[in-house]
C-alpha cells in the first residue's frame, strides 16, 4: 500500500518502512509525528482519494549537501559566490492507517 502525502509543503509517495528526507520538522529524534494531509492512497488494484493518516518516527536532524550559488555579470567585474545547506529531517514511515 502506498500514499501520497503533503509534508511541509512538498508531496511524497511513501510506503510502510520507507525512510525519507523532508524539510526540518519540529520534535526530537525518536518522536512520533502524524500527517493528515493525505492526497491519495492505493494498492495494486484500487485507488482512493484522501481519508487516511500516515504516522512516522523522526530518526535524525541533519543538513543536506552544499549548493553553490554563483552570480556573474560579464565585462563588469561583478562576481558573487554563495553557498547554502538545507536543514533536513530523516523520518521513517511506520503506518498508513
Amino acid at each position: 500500500m502506498f500514499a501520497i502525502v503533503n509534508i511541509a509543503g512538498q508531496q511524497f509517495k511513501v510506503r510502510k518502512d520507507d525512510e525519507i528526507f523532508v524539510h526540518r520538522l519540529e520534535g526530537n529524534a525518536g518522536d512520533k509525528v502524524e500527517f493528515s494531509q493525505i492526497l491519495m492512497t492505493g494498492d495494486d488494484s484500487n485507488i482512493s482519494l484522501g481519508g487516511k493518516k500516515v504516522s512516522a518516527e523522526i530518526l535524525d536532524h541533519l543538513k543536506g549537501d552544499k549548493v553553490i550559488v554563483f552570480k556573474k555579470k560579464r565585462r563588469k567585474g561583478y562576481q558573487k559566490m554563495n553557498g547554502h545547506r538545507q536543514y533536513l529531517t530523516k523520518i521513517k514511515i511506520k503506518d498508513i492507517a
